[in-house]
């Protein structure tokens, strides 16, 4: 097989990568539901960001498809069989608290600091300059390279379910959308809301709550928090409570009152809801500090609920839900969105990552029956399946020789509570960019990538095309 540098192919075009990838990270790719038309089902940003890929691809010479706004991709090569690089180019909501322009592309100590620079966009660029780099050096292949674009990927994955039922399944594939070395195995993942609908007439207790809100995403810790209460009486108690409560769990809080309503603020810590542990949820504290005093009914079997089955409880013990297997570890529970209403009741938005080895088709009938019996139902309940790939795959022995002659470190196998489009395959594994050591900034404030860390992953992902197409 051809002897090729890498690395000195990446760094003859990193200018034009950063460039590139700047532009990219400017555009504004939210799903937006209130944005949408027939070629822009996610909404127009998510639809410019899809646009300028496939734009992108077109004029460097690859064969570009649309399928439908949901998604498209950029092919080069020949031959029967087809390697996939599942990519996606929606992002989060920014949230609050940015030191930088979160669609600014800002370049700052070796860093280049953006909403979606680590999730998925800069990762998404150096794949696309890998497949470049194979295609400028007219390397011989005997599959054929496609990018597979996703639009979908931090909500509902409406994109690969569209683009699959038009579009050929690849035999093998990665998704650079995660971390290094190789992750062969990933926790299912399953939505849903509990819903608890208003059942006792307003009465006199100390406290009535008129509103309680919290979080966008099933899949972040929410960062913010805000209750409207109406309090009989003197407001200082309450106050005074609020202050030592902040102080006591380190948190940031804020009240003030307006037309006799008391306004309470929590702020909080948002991370990637695959481990909750990791930030603080503002949305949990806030019904924490709450589930304390003596609440109008309606609002308190919401408070209480979230009060014992959540704080600090993020394995399940409370809802009898605890498990983890030695392939993927602990079964998680991120409790996304927290949304109450006096006159309509409360809905909390659950996040559930669970082992490769849980039965959640078994366990899910208990776990409903036992919210029921605390005055909630289920509804708009969606399942991921768990991802496991055996070790001895060919795709996972090639990847593994690529990372270890391009770093000089072992490729570790390794296993996330995250989801990749690498689960789309039967053959797919997640495949960087995030390197060992790293932190994972991904859905937080101030999202990053490190420059020496995207120029690797490009050079590392140009030999692991170049080598799967070989085979």
């Amino acid at each position: 097989m051809t002897t090729i540098n890498w690395m000195e192919e990446v760094e003859k075009r990193k200018e034009d990568l950063l460039q590139d990838l700047q532009k990219f990270l400017q555009i504004k790719s939210v799903l937006d539901e209130e944005d949408t038309s027939e070629n822009a089902p996610f909404g127009e940003g998510v639809k410019e960001a899809l646009d300028y890929l496939l734009n992108l691809g077109e004029k460097d010479g690859f064969t570009g498809k649309n399928v439908d706004g949901y998604g498209g991709h950029l092919e080069m090569g020949a031959g029967e069989e087809l390697l996939g690089i599942l990519c996606h180019v929606d992002v989060v909501p920014e949230g609050d608290g940015w030191s930088f322009d979160p669609f600014g592309g800002e370049i700052s100590d070796g860093k280049i600091y953006a909403r979606g620079a680590i999730d998925d966009k800069g990762p998404t660029m150096a794949a696309y300059y890998a497949m470049k780099i194979v295609k400028e050096l007219g390397l011989p292949l005997n599959k054929r390279i496609r990018m597979i674009i996703g639009a979908d990927e931090e909500s509902d994955w409406r994109c690969v379910d569209h683009y699959f039922k038009k579009e050929e399944m690849p035999s093998m594939g990665f998704a650079p959308d995660a971390d290094f070395p190789i992750i062969y195995a990933e926790k299912g993942i399953a939505d849903y809301d509990l819903v608890c609908k208003p059942s006792y007439e307003q009465t006199d207790e100390k406290i009535f709550v008129r509103s309680f809100h919290s979080g966008r995403r099933y899949n972040m810790v929410p960062d913010f928090a805000k209750a409207i209460l109406v309090v009989q009486g003197d407001h200082t108690e309450v106050l005074q409570e609020f202050d030592q409560y902040i102080a006591k769990w380190e948190l940031e809080g804020n009240y003030y009152v307006d037309n006799g309503e008391l306004y309470l603020e929590v702020k909080g810590q948002s991370v990637h809801g695959m481990e909750p542990d990791l930030g603080k949820n503002a949305g949990i504290f806030l019904a924490g500090f709450l589930s304390e005093f003596e609440l109008d009914k309606n609002s308190n079997t919401f408070i209480q609920f979230i009060k014992k089955n959540f704080f600090q409880d993020s394995r399940g013990r409370a809802l009898e839900v605890l498990y983890r297997d030695d392939i993927t570890g602990d079964l998680t529970i991120n409790v996304g969105k927290l949304h109450y209403e006096a006159n309509e009741g409360g809905r909390l938005g659950l996040n559930m990552r669970y082992p490769v080895t849980f039965d959640l088709d078994k366990e899910k009938e208990a776990l409903w029956s036992r919210v029921h019996n605390e005055g909630f139902d289920v509804e708009n309940f969606t399942d991921s399946k768990p991802h496991h790939v055996d070790e001895k795959d060919p795709l996972i022995q090639t990847l593994k020789k690529v990372y270890e002659e391009q770093t000089g470190e072992k490729g570790e196998l390794i296993s996330i509570g995250g989801g990749t489009y690498a689960r789309s395959l039967k053959s797919g594994v997640a495949f960087g960019p995030l390197f060992p050591g790293r932190p994972d900034v991904a859905h937080q404030k101030d999202e990053y990538m490190i420059l020496e860390d995207l120029f690797k992953a490009t050079a590392i992902y140009a030999q692991a095309i170049y080598e799967l197409a070989n085979k």
